[in-house]
């Protein structure tokens, strides 16, 4: 039996009840978006995520996720999908040897990396976090997914925080998220 798709009002009316705020949260001026009401609701994450599977192209045979939430929102969305998963991992995490990438953030340096041989060359890839702010780890994943030779049919996200502009460090690749907030 086939579940009835949302419509894009119910979608954003559960973003208004499965998303919590918390001013000053890690640091004074930030305001933080908490996705953890959404994931403890399997009725409305099972929903968001047939839902999110509708924004997407066709054929994806990868999804590329994130430490640590983009794992929470991408290894369903891969299910979803029938595609694989490959995670993202900070330095360090991962055994063997990983491809590398260093970044720079607002304050400081990370390094992300993804276990070697994951991803066959040519393969439909999708590069998924759960929110896009500022860009910088969505533009490390996505440089250094880019390294497997693989076709990057996109980036997604669950939630998009136009107001940082994050968008802006991916230009040259589609880019879809299943809700916006100015800020």
């Amino acid at each position: 039996m086939s579940e009835q798709m949302a419509t894009p009002d119910e979608i954003e009316a559960l973003r208004a009840t499965h998303i919590s705020e918390y001013a000053d949260f890690p640091l004074p001026g930030v305001l933080f978006r908490d996705i953890i009401p959404l994931l403890r609701d399997a009725a409305a994450f099972r929903t968001v995520i047939r839902y999110w599977t509708s924004l997407l192209p066709d054929d994806i045979e990868y999804v590329v996720g994130t430490e640590a939430r983009g794992f929470v929102v991408g290894a369903p969305l891969a299910y979803e999908l029938g595609a694989g998963f490959v995670p993202v991992r900070k330095a360090g995490k991962l055994p063997g040897d990983p491809a590398s990438l260093s970044y720079d953030l607002e304050y400081g340096s990370a390094v992300v990396q993804i276990p070697e041989g994951s991803l066959p060359a040519g393969a439909r890839t999708l590069i998924v976090d759960d929110l896009l702010a500022t860009g910088g780890t969505a533009a490390a994943t996505l440089e250094l997914t880019r390294r497997f030779d693989v076709e990057v049919v996109g980036v997604s996200f669950l939630l998009e925080l136009e107001g940082l502009h994050g968008r802006e460090r991916l230009p040259d690749v589609p880019l879809t998220r299943v809700w916006s907030l100015p800020n």
